[in-house]
Parts: structure tokens; C-alpha cells; sequence
């Protein structure tokens, strides 16, 4: 069966997507650390991001950058702080956090649950910000 970020990535359950690519898809976290929260997959599952070839971790490494970019436009931080933990979902992901501190990368802390309109205007200000930067 395929891992739920595949599921997310192939549209067969909802997300706030907010960048997508021939290999790639970004999405908000339902539950961020901070508001802004975005993952980012390979759509080829894989569970170990260390597994993916040279050629498929740097092509994601890339993308991430990409995304963090418009991330940082559409959600003014200081900085956007990466992270790849990946235990809980058997799917190579990296997690990209505005940080106005650097507690804003503490994942032990409680998540955060926001209202959908502010989820649904925060994936859109994401979405706009990497299409006018990679249109």
C-alpha cells in the first residue's frame, strides 16, 4: 500500500499543496511546529531520503530550495530552517520552517492546529510566491 504522502502527491487525499513538479510535491504540514510548515517529497516513494540516487537527492535538495525561497517571500522570516527527521511517515520528506528563532525548528513542543482559511491563504501565498519565481 502506498504511504500516505504518495496518497497526498498522487490527489487521492486532499492537501494544501503548494508546489509541484514532474518529481516533486510540496505541501503545508496539517499539524506545523510553526505557521508556514511546509514538507517536501519525492514522489517516488522511497522511506530513507539517503536512498534516493545522487541524481534524485540533489533534484529534491534543489526543489526544497525553490520552495523555501517562495516560503521566505510569502511568510517574512528570518531564516528557513530545514530538517529531515522522517520516522513517523515511511517517505523521504524535508521539513521546511520559517524560523524567526531558532525554538521555531523544536518538533518536541506542541503543534500547532490552525483554521483552514488560514491554512488555505498561507498554501496560497506559498503557491504564488514559487510560481512567480520558477514561471
Amino acid at each position: 500500500m502506498a504511504s500516505i504522502f504518495s496518497r497526498i502527491a498522487s490527489g487521492e487525499i486532499p492537501s494544501y499543496k503548494v508546489a509541484e513538479d514532474a518529481d516533486h510535491f510540496a505541501f503545508l504540514d496539517i499539524n506545523p511546529v510553526a505557521p508556514g510548515h511546509v514538507l517536501v517529497i519525492p514522489k517516488r516513494e522511497v522511506d530513507y531520503i539517503f536512498d534516493l540516487s545522487d541524481d534524485e537527492y540533489v533534484a529534491l535538495q534543489r526543489f526544497a530550495k525553490h520552495v523555501a525561497e517562495a516560503l521566505k517571500e510569502a511568510m517574512p522570516c528570518v531564516k528557513v530552517g530545514t530538517m529531515v527527521l522522517g520516522l513517523e511517515v515511511p517517505h523521504a520528506h524535508i521539513h521546511l520552517v520559517p524560523m524567526q528563532t531558532e525554538q521555531d525548528l523544536n518538533f518536541f513542543r506542541g503543534k500547532l492546529t490552525l483554521p483552514e482559511e488560514q491554512m488555505t491563504d498561507i498554501a496560497a501565498r506559498i503557491a504564488t510566491a514559487f510560481a512567480s519565481r520558477n514561471a
